[in-house]
């Protein structure tokens, strides 16, 4: 089981399952969203997923119609992501976890959008868009 909280710690979740398909996420949405050079995702099963405290102070931003960027509305920590087109899945902002996790990055993706002030020095895999497969 992995915990998390928000920055304020007045949202706490629970995440029962694995965390899948983790990338370095290098779009302009991410790079605003996080307010740094990428932002570090990983896609989760809803069913997996709880909020333990805090429902109340949980809100949303539509960024584009039919997806939503969740965000504790007292410190505006960025908590996950739906899309109404993959309705099983959450798109889970890393830097939230309290939990060491065991699962890995597989890359970094979107990286011809990335900040013109930052450097990608790794061993991962690096696209233009999602990593195959996606």
């Amino acid at each position: 089981m992995y915990q998390g909280r928000c920055l304020c710690k007045g949202v706490k979740i629970e995440l029962q399952g694995a965390i899948e398909h983790i990338i370095h996420c290098h779009c302009s949405l991410c790079r605003k969203s996080s307010g740094s050079a990428y932002a570090t995702n990983g896609f989760i099963q809803q069913s997996d997923f709880s909020i333990v405290k805090g429902h109340d102070l949980v809100s949303f931003y539509e960024v584009k119609l039919g997806r939503k960027r969740y965000f504790c509305r007292r410190c505006a920590s960025p908590l996950y992501s739906e899309n109404s087109a993959d309705p099983v899945r959450y798109r889970l902002r890393l830097g939230l976890l309290d939990s060491d996790i065991v699962e890995r990055p597989l890359s970094h993706n979107f990286i011809d959008s990335k900040a013109c002030w930052g450097t990608i020095e790794t061993s991962l895999a690096c696209y233009s868009e999602h990593e195959p497969g996606r």
